[in-house]
């Protein structure tokens, strides 16, 4: 499920954003100043709507920062038509504009295509809560850190992430991670989830992330 963060003032303009991509099975989080949605946004968002006329920091100056926090398609939405202006919010990095007051399902339309482009870029990125797993480059951050995982560590992390709403029994997580090494038994893979815990804990003292289920296996642990 996408998360898409609405960084809008109009508080009514934002409800009404809310009701209609909640309605659309997408998840939401809101901002209602250029300077909270630049705190707001991390690394569980998979898209922007952003308004410009923002109280403190405008949202024309923000895109940059919004793009180094998370680089993910960001589309503004503001009654300014001028063509100059437009283009100059292209060349920040902003990905698409769309004129209020606008069309609802122009809007879901222009949200779903850059989506799927945002998607097919990051088939190599999973992401579970605020973990950003990259299976390209075998890098881990947690909470905005990056993690040093051994090699078993990052396979086991990653089988978890690939089976978000599975349990994993343990013949499972042998076959997947160890490949039936008749070395690896119920210590070894204890051993492993505990570190696992450990390094995520140490990136997040107040979230939790992998949870036993008693005489089968593990999951992870969803809110």
């Amino acid at each position: 499920m996408s998360t898409i963060l609405i960084i809008e003032d109009d508080t009514d303009i934002n409800e009404m954003l809310t009701k209609l991509l909640t309605g659309c099975g997408y998840k939401v989080k809101n901002a209602y100043s250029g300077t909270e949605g630049v705190l707001v946004h991390g690394d569980d968002v998979n898209l922007i709507l952003l308004d410009l006329m923002l109280p403190g920091k405008s949202g024309d100056s923000i895109i940059g920062e919004l793009k180094d926090k998370n680089n993910v398609p960001i589309i503004v939405m503001s009654a300014i038509s001028d063509i100059a202006k437009k283009l100059d919010l292209f060349s920040l990095g902003a990905n698409d504009y769309v004129t209020k007051p606008f069309n609802n399902d122009e809007l879901l339309a222009r949200i779903k295509v850059w989506l799927r482009e945002s998607n097919s870029v990051d088939s190599k990125i999973l992401r579970f809560k605020d973990i950003v797993l990259n299976k390209a480059d075998f890098s881990v951050k947690c909470n905005g850190k990056e993690m040093k995982l051994t090699k078993k560590e990052f396979e086991l992390l990653k089988l978890f992430l690939e089976n978000e709403n599975r349990t994993l029994t343990k013949s499972v997580i042998f076959e997947q991670v160890w490949d039936y090494d008749s070395g690896a038994d119920d210590n070894t893979l204890n051993v492993h989830i505990s570190k696992i815990k450990n390094k995520l804990k140490e990136c997040n003292p107040d979230e939790e992330y992998i949870e036993t289920v008693w005489s089968i296996g593990y999951r992870l642990k969803k809110e």
